[in-house]
């Protein structure tokens, strides 16, 4: 039998422990798929709508299994349209591997179809894709690929996409018998300086006051949930977290500040501003993490693969979950700490304008649902209005994972990204997890088709729209910063729900406008086996809870 590269890439993935790749098909990635089928093991083949959705779908699987996802993507315009959802992924250090289909090498720089070799004055997928990638190569020949899928997967891992460039004719190659992918030992960087400094400045704020832990993304990344919660006892500290990292710690912990930021709560801010020290897990407290937090200089101390843009003392960290769990040893006393066993009420949430417009108001909403969320529920939140909300005013559900994305922060990526996660996580021992993508009508018009990837593997993912006929955020920053003179940004009204009802004649479709039509919606959505759709009518003339939009207010005088 041939032992073709995509058969080697097959098997090469499926060594990783993935079950997905997720792309869309054509004539230079075709192969890919045939390789798939021929295997018939575990691993699936998933068409998307869009490579951008099939690069989240990626994205979100890998930040749910703290493992990698895949995206497979043919030449020309479908690699190109992976750019933003890869973008994405190396903002965040997500490990992402992309298999990327290029015309034939004999055509390159001879006018082939969807050329992008460089040559012939023709775009560099090279030069375009190492620029968003920890890794990018184009596989020449057949004998590179092993080296060259394991420098991929290794440069992932480090945090971030991986792009393998490879033309239809070396896919297709027979590399023969050749042994099957090894892996060096993933790196675990330890710090001993760093960390001896951070650990006498935690010992020396034990003793004049109280610690404030911020906890950010590479927590989730680490699988350093129960590493955090240990530390956080052992220092008796409060804790917050950053906007994409709302679900490393217990939101319902008695310890829990809320969340840092754009979209946080003033009893973190009254918390990090009397502490004797504030300590950075896992985050370099980037711009929609650190608002009202500047200014802290001198009290701040780091642990994290990189250093907070904020001067700190920092340890870096390539692995928290060991690094938190040996520091909460070296810490730990014995001494009895607060009690922290019983639930705490939800943060206080900042006080927005009254609004009169038509539907709901967002901090109903999102509480209704809140309430609804069974435990273990995986929730997906997309841009704008609707995701200052939703990071603002919902808690996790215990056990459940919620991601939002900051890296670039486009609009449409909860789609995929949801969808992805739940490929990976529907299934549990118990019986199954639902998903539950939040966005707003907007990222429903850039990616919301997904539904129909969702329907066709019968997801158990719950799709709610927040439906305001407008780019709810825009509008916002016209009334504010433009003097509401104009709106670029309002639509006609649509009836999404009905809509994709009349679309999927088979798919549970509710269209809600008050709050007790929201809590029977969803009782009846989270009652159906497979994927729901869920618009709910809310205005767009709405202030969201996001900081910079408030202190605009407050400083007009406008109430």
């Amino acid at each position: 039998m041939q032992n073709r590269v995509v058969d080697y890439l097959v098997r090469a993935v499926s060594a990783l422990g993935v079950r997905h790749i997720f792309g869309v098909d054509g004539a230079n990635i075709e192969d890919l798929y045939d390789a798939i089928f021929e295997a018939s093991g575990d691993l699936t083949g998933v068409v998307a709508k869009h490579e951008f959705s099939a690069a989240t779908m990626a994205d979100g699987y890998a930040r749910s299994t703290g493992g990698i996802g895949v995206v497979a993507a043919t030449s020309g315009g479908g690699a190109m349209n992976l750019v933003a959802g890869l973008a994405e992924s190396f903002a965040s250090r997500v490990p992402v591997l992309a298999l990327v289909g290029q015309p034939p090498t004999a055509l390159e720089g001879n006018g082939a179809f969807q050329d992008t070799s460089g040559r012939a004055g023709t775009i560099d997928a090279v030069r375009l894709f190492g620029a968003i990638s920890t890794y990018c190569a184009r596989v020449e020949t057949g004998a590179d690929l092993p080296d060259q899928v394991a420098r991929a997967v290794g440069a992932a891992r480090r945090g971030g996409p991986a792009v393998l460039l490879l033309p239809k004719d070396v896919q297709q190659e027979d590399i023969g018998d050749v042994p099957p992918l090894r892996l060096p030992a993933e790196n675990y960087r330890q710090d001993k300086a760093g960390l001896a400094e951070v650990r006498a400045a935690l010992t020396a704020a034990r003793r004049t006051g109280k610690i404030v832990i911020i906890a950010g993304d590479q927590v989730a990344r680490d699988n350093a949930r129960e590493a955090l919660a240990r530390l956080a006892t052992v220092l008796d500290a409060a804790v917050g977290v950053t906007p994409d990292a709302k679900d490393t710690y217990d939101n319902t912990d008695p310890g829990f500040r809320g969340v840092a930021g754009t979209m946080g709560h003033p009893e973190l801010i009254v918390a990090v501003r009397s502490a004797a020290l504030c300590l950075l897990v896992g985050t370099q407290l980037p711009v929609t993490a650190r608002s009202a937090l500047d200014g802290l200089d001198g009290t701040l101390a780091s642990i994290g693969v990189a250093p907070p843009y904020p001067p700190a003392i920092h340890a870096t960290s390539t692995d928290l979950s060991r690094t938190l769990s040996d520091l909460a040893d070296e810490l730990d006393t014995g001494a009895t700490a607060s009690e922290r066993d019983h639930a705490a009420p939800p943060p206080t949430p900042l006080r927005v304008p009254e609004s009169s417009g038509p539907g709901l108001r967002y901090r109903d909403l999102v509480e209704t649902i809140d309430a609804a969320l069974p435990d273990g529920t995986d929730v997906f939140a997309d841009a704008g209005n609707t995701g200052a909300s939703v990071v603002h005013h919902l808690r996790v559900p215990r056990g459940g994972r919620f991601t939002v994305a900051l890296g670039m922060g486009g609009m449409g990526y909860a789609f995929g990204a949801g969808i992805g996660s739940a490929f990976a996580r529907h299934r549990t021992a118990s019986g199954v997890r639902r998903t539950v993508v939040i966005a707003g009508d907007g990222a429903f018009f850039m990616h919301g088709m997904e539904v129909h990837t969702a329907i066709e593997h019968a997801l158990p993912i719950t799709f709610i729209v927040l439906n305001n006929n407008a780019h709810g955020m825009c509008v916002t920053r016209e009334q504010l910063y433009y003097r509401d003179r104009y709106s670029f940004n309002r639509f006609q009204p649509a009836h999404i729900g009905k809509g994709v009802g009349s679309m999927f004649p088979g798919l549970s479709t509710f269209s809600v406008g008050d709050a007790d039509e929201l809590a029977d919606a969803l009782r009846r959505c989270w009652e159906t086996e497979g994927p729901s759709f869920l618009s709910i009518d809310c205005d767009a003339d709405e202030i969201p809870p996001f900081l910079p939009f408030l202190t605009t207010i407050e400083q007009s005088g406008v109430s």
